[in-house]
């Protein structure tokens, strides 16, 4: 039972579950005077050598004296923390605060020692790297700025922990000791560092769910039929490459085996080693085999049983406790409430799914939160890969349940680097980290395309079981941002399986430019339209007639994928009437011999209603070149006939060399999926040149930070007055219009004298803010006369000067009106967005967004993104107006949110962007404390 310090309570935030090097896990938390007798089993367990290293003499065991001064902590100036598995210690670290002298000291001295102990069965496993950031996060939360270690020369691992943390260090050696002294402050290469490192792990944990030497079905039943039976009989037929076991506690002895499986009463009875354990037990029973997969060593469970947050509040909480208890022994949960995991892979054919037949093997990882759209998925791409799209299979598939371990961020990693994964499908009820899922995003859409269709978005609340991060920005803000991480957005899980299949067997277009042909006049016409409708520009498309034979396809399609402007090639086909499947073999082979001339190029086809020439296209030909006399031929135009079929034919779909020509039943999802690429491809080329965020010399952020720091004394929430507002802004060079309050007519004369004419008289009631389209502002008030007029019209039409708040501000140049907001979401973080002011962002919500920080080119992009853009680019002969400026703007508004996370929310609006330069007519800001940045801190796996 952990108890409070003798200074500080219990520090329980403390407390973290981490992902090992070797994808196990650990759980890391404070060290108390309950852990004596843990410390010292513990202290057991570790080599003379290691001890040695440690206290730099013999050290055979601890004293009485030694036990309580490291179980005695006040967690300010003296912490250690444990990191423990099984409930029992493996390694530690602690620190002791010191002064100049290297004497015990207390704040402000920000100098600690600080130390470590590895038991040696667990050394190489990444530990003391994990323990190193959760107590440089410690320190830092303690005023503590710097760590100093004496290690032994000969002690190269722990030397190599400090020096490979990314920190800024310093190296000194003296009295056979090295001293290394470095800086706890994180940087961009510590950073780095750990992501590499959360990479590695994450991936190691999910690589050993997908790779098992050994699979265990606990609740296995004696009889075909049930779930756990299922599964069993799925693993064996896939033909499972590892040792299979069926595990039930109901087996009598005399029951040895279930259809040929070896069959134990329980896992503590197998005598092997246990990789995987998929339990289909009632959930009532699986604490009990969760303790039992714990002790035998078990790396990792698929849970398919029911009854978890799925069912209500009970449910929730034992799902909590299955996490937890799971975690205890490092193991790892898909589920529960799965559907399973599938590893298409030769040398694992694993099938621990309820899924009854095995997916073709492929190139495409699969994802999917529900079980229900999983099976749809599957049933899909197996009936599509093996007609309508050639061979194209899976390479892994996980459904995750209700994803309370595991999630769409662990597979991510696994799939960034797995080299048997070309393309990515996921199909999310829910992101749980949006701020990591789109950091990961983005760094593996620019290894490999990443098609995501997200369910439940209008439902208004998460999905049954799923533990999910509130957020304020509407889901089309959200899925901008995904596309911005390079993410394929698409909205039905058809358009899925359309994108994915052109991805794992096309390569990507250089540009919009789309060529098309076809033996039907209207199909190419649909087509034409299709494409003109996704942003795509077509080429006059070209009919063959309805006589075309499979020659003048070959001919026409080597014509179109010859000319340089062409990207890509849309194929039509319709059936001749008493076409035969021979018929349908030979067009099939003429597309594919023609594409040997362009492998740069994607190729589509569009049919109505013709399964023999899908069939034929499905025959996995190859269209890469193979020999240079075989491309020079095809690029010559060099006729086609039926006899002249590639060798490569045959060759299997997973060969690295092979493409396939992908066929939709209707142009209009055809062209889709190819829009998707085109844009994914046009992502690829800007996000290898990002830009660069601007320094801007005129901004004062130290006089910001402590201007910040000053109003956010008053409390928190609070909502700036304008003239802090407008000093605020200013120290990052954004200038606000002057506006003086005027509650009475003689107050607004006053105020227009000291502005000069001419002016504006606008209310500023919340009813009234920004609703020019209601008659509430005044422009180009010339004199004293008008604004009396004015003023007197606006009270008589809307009420009394106390309710409208009446203004008087300068007369801005005329321009368009448009608006910058900035916020931080607690679930995404800073966003930046912008669009025109008024109906167009508000009622047709024409609003582009981008993560803080932007780049110039990103800001750029953002000016660019909105559908009514042309208005700021000289739209029907208007002078278009300075998008310099405003691109400016927007990067210092950026910055000022990046720089101070206080600054929770900014909207400047509206902002009028004239021919030459920008007025900011209206700002408010909101301030409020920092809110806390996870994915800034040491690496945890969620809390539960």
């Amino acid at each position: 039972m952990q108890t409070s310090s003798d200074r500080h309570e219990y520090p329980a935030h403390w407390e973290a579950d981490v992902v090992l090097r070797d994808g196990g896990t650990a759980r890391i938390r404070p060290i108390t005077v309950d852990d004596a007798e843990r410390l010292v089993s513990f202290y057991e367990q570790v080599s003379d050598e290691s001890k040695y290293y440690r206290f730099f003499a013999p050290y055979p065991r601890l004293s009485a004296k030694d036990v309580h001064r490291f179980t005695h902590h006040d967690f300010v100036d003296r912490v250690g923390l444990a990191a423990t598995v099984g409930g029992e210690f493996i390694a530690t670290v602690r620190y002791d605060r010191i002064d100049a002298d290297g004497m015990p000291a207390s704040a402000p001295a920000d100098e600690a020692e600080v130390a470590f102990l590895v038991q040696d069965a667990h050394q190489g496993r990444g530990v003391a790297s994990a323990l190193l950031e959760h107590i440089a996060a410690v320190a830092r939360e303690r005023d503590i700025r710097r760590f100093a270690a004496e290690v032994l020369p000969a002690n190269n691992k722990m030397i190599k922990v400090f020096t490979d943390a990314g920190y800024t260090q310093k190296r000194s050696f003296e009295d056979g000791v090295v001293r290394l002294e470095f800086d706890l402050e994180p940087t961009d290469r510590s950073l780095a560092v750990q992501r590499a490192r959360e990479q590695r792990a994450e991936a190691r944990s999910v690589q050993r769910l997908l790779a098992p030497g050994s699979v265990a079905v606990i609740g296995a039943g004696r009889t075909p039929g049930g779930v756990g039976r299922s599964v069993l009989d799925n693993l064996r037929d896939a033909g499972f490459t590892g040792r299979l076991y069926a595990v039930n506690a109901a087996l009598g002895e005399q029951d040895k085996e279930l259809d040929g499986v070896p069959a134990h009463r329980s896992v503590r009875d197998i005598a092997e080693p246990v990789d995987l354990a998929v339990v289909a037990v009632p959930a009532e029973h699986v604490p009990e085999v969760v303790t039992e997969c714990g002790e035998h060593g078990v790396q990792g469970l698929v849970v398919v049983s029911a009854g978890y947050a799925e069912s209500g509040p009970e449910g929730r909480e034992r799902q909590r406790e299955l996490v937890r208890h799971a975690r205890t022994y490092g193991m790892r949960i898909i589920g529960p409430n799965a559907f399973g995991v599938i590893n298409t892979s030769p040398e694992v054919r694993l099938n621990a799914s309820l899924a009854p037949q095995m997916p073709r093997p492929g190139r495409i990882g699969l994802f999917a939160q529900s079980g229900a759209i999983g099976i749809a998925l599957l049933s899909r791409l197996h009936r599509r890969g093996g007609g309508v799209t050639g061979v194209t299979g899976v390479s892994t598939f996980v459904s995750s349940g209700n994803r309370a371990d595991v999630s769409g961020n662990d597979v991510l990693q696994y799939w960034y680097d797995d080299p048997d994964t070309d393309v990515v499908l996921m199909y999310l009820e829910s992101i749980g980290n949006p701020r990591k899922f789109t950091r990961l995003a983005r760094r593996t859409a620019a290894a490999k395309p990443l098609v995501v269709v997200q369910g439940a978005r209008h439902g208004g609340a998460s999905p049954q079981g799923h533990a999910v991060r509130a957020t304020r920005l509407p889901h089309a803000t959200v899925s901008a941002l995904l596309r911005q991480a390079g993410v394929i957005r698409v909205d039905t899980i058809t358009e899925l399986v359309d994108a994915g299949l052109l991805l794992a067997r096309q390569p990507l277009p250089e540009g919009p430019r789309v060529a098309i042909l076809g033996n039907s006049e209207s199909l190419g016409l649909l087509t034409y339209d299709a494409c003109l409708a996704e942003g795509l520009r077509p080429l006059p498309p070209r009919d063959l007639t309805t006589a075309a034979s499979a020659e003048d396809f070959h001919r026409a399609l080597s014509q179109a994928l010859a000319d340089d402007g062409c990207d890509a090639v849309v194929v039509t086909a319709i059936p001749a009437l008493g076409e035969t499947s021979a018929a349908d073999a030979e067009l099939a082979e003429a597309l594919r011999s023609s594409a040997l001339a362009a492998p740069a190029k994607p190729v589509l086809v569009v049919h109505v209603e013709l399964g023999g020439l899908a069939e034929a296209l499905s025959a996995a030909a190859s269209t890469a070149p193979q020999a240079p006399e075989a491309a020079q031929g095809a690029a010559s135009g060099a006729r086609f006939h039926p006899s002249d079929r590639s060798p490569a034919a045959t060759r299997p779909e997973s060969a690295p060399d092979s493409r396939l020509i992908p066929a939709y039943p209707a142009a209009e999802r055809a062209v889709r999926a190819l829009a998707e690429a085109v844009k994914y491809a046009q992502w690829r080329l800007d996000a290898g040149e990002p830009g660069k965020v601007p320094e801007h010399e005129d901004i004062d952020e130290k006089g910001a930070a402590r201007l910040v720091e000053g109003l956010l004394a008053r409390g928190e929430g609070l909502t700036l007055g304008g003239e802090e507002t407008a000093t605020l802004l200013g120290k990052y060079g954004i200038d606000v219009r002057r506006a003086l309050p005027a509650p009475t007519a003689d107050e607004a004369v006053a105020a227009a004298g000291a502005i000069g004419y001419p002016v504006a008289l606008k209310t500023t009631a919340p009813h009234l803010r920004h609703r020019a389209d209601l008659g509430g502002v005044r422009l180009d008030v010339a004199d004293e006369e008008q604004l009396r007029r004015a003023y007197a019209e606006l009270t008589e039409l809307f009420g009394a000067p106390t309710v409208l708040r009446p203004v008087v501000q300068g007369m801005a140049p005329r321009g368009v009106d448009t608006v910058v907001r900035a916020v931080i979401d607690p679930a995404a973080g800073a966003v930046l967005s912008f669009g025109l002011s008024g109906a167009a962002s508000e009622l047709l919500g024409d609003t582009a967004h981008r993560l803080i920080p932007v780049t110039d080119r990103e800001a750029a992009s953002l000016v660019r993104s909105i559908r009514t853009a042309p208005l700021l680019f000289g739209w029907r002969g208007s002078a278009p107006v300075d998008t310099a400026a405003l691109e400016e703007l927007m990067l210092r508004v950026s910055r000022l949110v990046d720089d101070h996370p206080e600054v929770v929310a900014v909207s400047l609006e509206p902002v009028v962007v004239a021919p030459s330069g920008l007025s900011v007519l209206g700002a408010t800001v909101r301030l409020a404390r920092a809110p806390v940045r996870d994915d800034l801190g040491p690496r945890t796996l969620p809390v539960v």
